[in-house]
């Protein structure tokens, strides 16, 4: 059955930006009404969501992309995180393309896996074992069980807003169900297992732990890549704390692996977790995962020692785990990390731009404020005109309620329209992880777009 497609938001009506917008991407248009009769709401991630239409890619290279209507724009969401090394990069190419015609699939061990995980465990800090998943939702929820096996407890603590992928004990406490309620879809006892506690509050973690948790899980550096950071000194008292109790510490470094140092956030803040799950950079930019950390919480999953124990082996399959083409990939990806200097040109690049654009901000007279760590940015767009500065927020200063303040639907949506007119992508929140193929032309053009895109908005009467 055919259903009438919801009208576009009203606050979008009669825009002259959104007008330039449409004329400009006319063939993505066409597709993505196609994509409207395929999927919910056209798309196949929910972070593709844009009104009144995303664009439609049809190739790469470096850091820029190319739309099916010819328009070339500098990318920052760079495969959502995965292309720390940009997009192509000859050496990941060329190892794909050799594996390809050996064979993507061979339903048995290889020896790729081993130089993989060998890899990983050269970079990241406590990695005694490593286990290949499929994705970074599948990472967490391993991390999860083999936690929950290891201790023998029920219950996970996690922090309100950072995301861990879309399984059931991750989907309450992100977007909503700041209460702990399940969110919908989730069972009513799944959420009671989950406990939600306030990011930044030592305190608060401290009072609502009990003997039943069997792990905290964080994305170390704040939730969204950073977009509400955490002062280091808090997650050197989660550390402390899951210690002393007896619980686990899982960093979930799908994004930040790589990102913050060659050996992630561990490597970083000089804290090193029980367990960290790993994606995106950790497979080159194709589709692949991993969990890797202690031995004997690995070695749950370990058919030998579970005969010898006469205990219940962890459980765990996955028909493309560690596929022979996702192994080449991360080979050759993660030996650019290990042996060029690509984490710090991203790290660089990020505090070369903030500044930039902190600098424009002020000259055009608006309240946003540019911040970031570890290659990556973000714009708190302050819709309460609140003081503070670039160095107050990356503290961990503010809390979650004052930095995910509601913005004005005109201005949130159109902000990131305007900055694809003017040939950039970005994220929604806004903000994007960097990769280290960005130059000082992207950086350039990136301020002008965010400058462009303030004036119509200013047109439009979205902005003082």
């Amino acid at each position: 059955m055919t259903t009438a497609y919801p009208p576009m938001p009203a606050v979008l009506e009669g825009s002259a930006l959104v007008e330039a917008y449409m004329a400009r991407t006319t063939g993505s248009a066409r597709l993505a009404e196609r994509g409207r009769t395929l999927f919910p709401s056209g798309i196949t991630h929910d972070a593709r969501y844009i009104e009144p239409h995303g664009i439609y890619v049809t190739h790469t290279e470096g850091s820029h992309k190319w739309d099916v209507d010819g328009n070339e724009y500098v990318d920052y969401p760079g495969g959502h995180g995965a292309l720390l090394l940009g997009h192509s990069h000859p050496e990941v190419v060329q190892a794909v393309t050799e594996q390809v015609s050996k064979g993507v699939h061979y339903g048995a061990n290889s020896e790729l896996e081993l130089e993989w995980a060998e890899l990983i465990q050269k970079l990241v800090p406590g990695a005694e074992r490593v286990r290949f998943t499929n994705s970074g939702t599948e990472a967490t929820m391993l991390s999860l069980r083999l936690a929950r096996a290891a201790t023998g407890r029920p219950k996970i603590m996690r922090l309100t807003g950072h995301f861990h992928g879309w399984h059931d004990y991750a989907a309450s406490g992100f977007l909503g169900q700041f209460d702990g309620g399940p969110a919908r879809g989730v069972p009513e006892d799944v959420a009671r297992s989950v406990v939600l506690a306030e990011p930044g509050d030592l305190t608060e973690a401290e009072r609502l732990f009990d003997d039943d948790i069997a792990a905290v899980i964080l994305e170390p550096t704040g939730s969204i890549w950073g977009q509400v950071p955490l002062a280091p000194e808090y997650v050197r008292g989660l550390r402390e704390l899951t210690a002393k109790r007896g619980a686990l510490l899982i960093f979930d470094e799908v994004i930040s692996g790589f990102r913050c140092s060659p050996g992630g956030a561990q490597q970083a803040l000089g804290v090193t977790a029980d367990l960290v799950s790993l994606g995106k950079i950790v497979a080159g930019g194709l589709a692949g995962a991993a969990v890797t950390g202690r031995a004997d919480v690995l070695e749950g999953m370990d058919f030998r020692r579970a005969a010898t124990e006469g205990a219940e082996k962890v459980f765990h399959m996955g028909t493309y785990n560690a596929a022979p083409t996702t192994c080449a990939a991360g080979i050759a990806g993660l030996r650019l990390v290990d042996t060029t200097d690509a984490c710090q040109r991203a790290i660089n690049y990020g505090n070369g731009l903030i500044d930039a654009l902190n600098e424009m901000f002020a000259a055009e007279a608006v309240s946003w404020i540019a911040y970031g760590t570890f290659g990556g940015f973000h714009v708190f767009l302050n819709p309460e005109q609140i003081t503070t500065d670039r160095q107050r927020i990356e503290s961990g200063e503010h809390d979650r309620a004052t930095m995910k303040i509601a913005v004005p639907p005109a201005v949130s949506l159109k902000l990131r329209i305007g900055m694809l007119l003017n040939g950039v992508d970005i994220q929604g929140w806004p903000g994007a992880p960097i990769s280290a193929a960005h130059t000082d032309a992207d950086c350039d053009q990136t301020v002008e777009a965010f400058r462009q895109t303030i004036y119509a908005l200013r047109r439009e009467g979205d902005l003082p």
